[in-house]
Formats: structure tokens, sequence, C-alpha cells
């Protein structure tokens, strides 16, 4: 019963007409900027490499550790565990979506996180801000913005950090029969003991954990691509047909095929949600269009990189079985043995060509990758408790630290249940918190996308 409930209220949330929304509006900030994701790359990634000034008087933290935090929060299950979800609900295919809504939604992502440092606050803690201070000062519309912070609560504090755990204790079982509760609780020692540090702590973590993961990530899946160059080429045109329907094998699924794409893109690179604003908000650089440049091309590393890295892995060792998404049916079948464990699938992937070594690793980077979301989320969900506290104008420092508080059990509590149930369920459950977040977040940006583009203008004058 409760299964059937949530799938009906993700069918709601996650129509077509929140696809169509989400593309069509990364393609009209696309042309709106003139193509900034693109004109700008190598000024992104001097942004990003630029050091600090150590004897400057800053608030909040650098460029690179907020770039760090929305990082962390971007690379997790769903460049691994995602990935795979995709390919096996709507085919290869899925992947070409996957890349279309990455680059449309780098523009989506340089607009939310500029507005982010436009409308940002300063607390105890140093500046916060994000989608909810957007809404509020630049929409006035202050209701709408305590739901979508009461939302990004529900969403990150509740929602998200419990698919993270359920996808590291299904590899941790996979790959060395660790039970889930012990995989959970182990996560939930290590998280706490980051997240009662603050922003800070979590800045630092992130900062030196999240990067060194993903460049260690990328350089296996250039190995096992080496052991397979032969498939690469026949990969690629695999994901190019089956993206419109013209391999009959995933003909009658286009519509799954589009649909997972999009969905497991936006998971991934969390473009147009708005979470990637929260950490932007918190950094302390010299122009507002500074941090939207170097958020754009978090967008990239996510999907372009690593996504893509997971997919073609996976693909080329054809380590993956294709499914039916409305009567699961099995469409294609070749790894019979995994069935639907999509972890698995980049598992075997890696052991294809580098036996008694790819599961083991994947579990770990996995560990590792959902290590560091979870502290992304738990940002979020934070940032918006200080937001509904009263941020700037905070009356009541005891509610808010007995609240924060509260958030962090509420968060350590999601990592245990999402360790212990289905994955199906929670798949879903994180997909109503995320798509109800998109939808209020990207009405918001459509109209006040002119100020962060006059930010661009004037960055650019200058």
């Amino acid at each position: 019963m409760f299964e059937r409930i949530v799938a009906a209220v993700n069918a709601v949330v996650w129509s077509p007409a929140l696809v169509v929304l989400l593309v069509g509006t990364g393609l009209w900030f696309t042309f709106r900027g003139r193509f900034v994701q693109l004109r700008r790359i190598g000024l992104m990634a001097r942004l990003l490499t630029r050091k600090r000034q150590k004897d400057s008087n800053r608030q909040g933290v650098s460029s690179f550790e907020a770039f760090c935090i929305a990082l962390a929060g971007r690379v997790g299950t769903g460049n691994i565990v995602g990935v795979a979800t995709a390919i096996a609900m709507g085919g290869p295919g899925a992947i070409f979506w996957m890349w279309i809504i990455a680059f449309f939604g780098a523009s989506t992502a340089f607009v939310e996180s500029t507005l982010a440092q436009i409308y940002k606050f300063t607390h105890s803690s140093g500046f916060r801000g994000g989608p909810f201070c957007y809404i509020e000062k630049g929409l006035k519309a202050r209701w709408l913005a305590i739901l979508f912070a009461a939302v990004t609560v529900l969403a990150c504090g509740l929602l998200m950090p419990g698919v993270q755990s359920n996808g590291m204790s299904a590899a941790l079982n996979n790959s060395f029969g660790v039970s889930n509760l012990t995989s959970g609780l182990a996560l939930v020692v290590l998280v706490g003991l980051v997240i009662v540090g603050g922003v800070r702590r979590i800045a630092k973590a992130a900062s030196f954990i999240a990067p060194f993961m993903a460049i260690a990530y990328l350089l296996l899946a250039v190995t096992v691509l080496v052991v397979n160059w032969r498939s690469i080429p026949g990969t690629f045109a695999l994901i190019i047909e089956n993206a419109f329907g013209i391999n009959p094998l995933c003909g009658g699924i286009l519509g799954s095929t589009i649909m997972f794409g999009v969905k497991r893109g936006l998971y991934s690179n969390e473009a147009g949600q708005g979470t990637g604003a929260i950490p932007s908000a918190s950094a302390d650089v010299d122009h507002p269009a500074e941090q939207g440049l170097v958020q754009a091309f978090s967008v990239y590393v996510d999907t372009i990189f690593v996504c893509t890295a997971t997919a073609l892995m996976i693909l080329s060792s054809g380590t993956f079985n294709i499914f039916d998404a409305k009567t699961g049916e099995m469409l294609l079948s070749n790894a019979p043995e995994l069935g639907a464990i999509y972890v698995g699938y980049t598992q075997a992937a890696v052991e294809s060509a580098i036996g008694g070594f790819g599961g083991s690793f994947i579990s770990i980077a996995l560990s590792f990758f959902v290590f560091t979301t979870i502290m992304a989320d738990y940002f979020y969900s934070e940032s918006s408790v200080v937001y509904l506290c009263g941020g700037k104008k905070k009356t009541s420092p005891a509610l808010e630290k007995a609240l924060i508080w509260m958030l962090r059990i509420f968060v350590l509590g999601s990592v245990i249940f999402g360790s212990l149930k289905d994955a199906d369920t929670v798949w879903t459950l994180g997909d109503i918190g995320l798509g109800l977040m998109a939808w209020i977040n990207v009405i918001a940006i459509i109209i006040l996308a002119p100020k962060a583009f006059a930010a661009l203008k004037d960055y650019e004058r200058r």
C-alpha cells in the first residue's frame, strides 16, 4: 500500500511537464547567456583554481570549498547506481539525454548560483543563502520561500540520505558480505563526526575527499576502457541509436529512455533543483557571476566526466539488463545473474576488466561518494533551518540550535532507514523530494534570470 501511494505521488510530481520545463529552461538560459557554459569554460577552470587571499577578512568559505560541497552533493550514488538504473530502465539511450540535461543544466546552475550570491545574507557561521533567499527578496514571496526551505529540509534531511545509504549498503553487501545494518551504523558514526562540526568542518572534508575520489574513479574508468577499447565506437553508436528509438530493442520504451535520462541526470547534477545554489551563497567571492561560473563547471565534472565514465564502463563491458519500466519485463538479459542489482552492473564491468579488484573498488568509491554527499545534503538542510529560524534577523538562537540538533538526528536516522529499505521505494521517495524542489526553484529562476545575466554582463565588461 505504501509503495503504491509513493508511486502515485511520484507520477504527479514527475509529470512530463516538469521534464519539459527543466529542458526548456536550460535551453532558454543557454541562448540568453550566449552559450556562457561554452564561452567561459576556460575562465571557469581559472576561477576554480585561483588561490584565496590569506590576509583578507573573509567571512564565508572559499570558492573552491563551495565548489567541493556542491560537487560532493552531485557526485554520489547517482553517478554509479543512478547511471546503471537509467540504463536498466531506459536503455543505453538514456545516457544521451543525461548529456543533454547536463549541457543545458550548466547554464541553469550558473543562473541559480549567481542569484544565490546576489541575495545571500550574513550569519554567525558565515554567509548563508540559496533559493529561499532569492525567492523572498527577489520575488517578494516569503510564503513560497518558506515552502521551499521546508521541502529542502524534507528532501535533503529525510529522503536523500536514505537514497545514498541504500546504494552504499547494497554495494558493500555485494562485495564483502557486510550486513546492511552494519554498514548503515558505520556510516552514521562517520557522518555524525563531521556534521557536528558545522559548515567549516564539512567544507574541509569535502574539499579533500570529493576531488580525490572523483579523480581516482576517472582513472579506474580509463583503465577499463583501455581494456575494452575495441568496444568504444560501438558503445557510442549504441547510445545515439537508442536515444531516438532507432534500435528496435528500445524503440518501444522511448518515453522511459528520455524520462530516466533526464531524471537521473538531474538527480546527479542537481541543475535546477536549487541545492547547488546553497553552498554557492556561502562562498566569499569578488563578484556574484564568479561563483555562478564555478558551479556551472561542477555540472560538467559530475555528468560529462563521472557519469559518462560509469556508462561507458557498463556498456562497453555488456554488464547490464534492460527492463520495461511499466511491466518489469526484462527486455534484454546481458547479465541475467545480476537481475535488478544496479550497483552490480558497474561492479561487474570493472571485474570483467580487472579481475578480483573491481567490485571492491566500486564499493569503496561509492562509500566515499555517499559519505560526502550526505554531508552536502545535511548542509543544504541546515542552511534551510537557519533561514526558517530568521536568518540575519534571528531572534531565537536557542530554538535554532535545538532544531539543528533535531535535524542531525533525523539525517542519521534516514541513513539507517535507507540502508534497510528496498531500493525502488527509496529511489522513488528521493525523486519526489527532488521534483518538488525543482518545481519551485525553476519557476523562481525563470522570473529572476535577468538579474543573473545582468551580473554576467557587468562581470564581462570589467
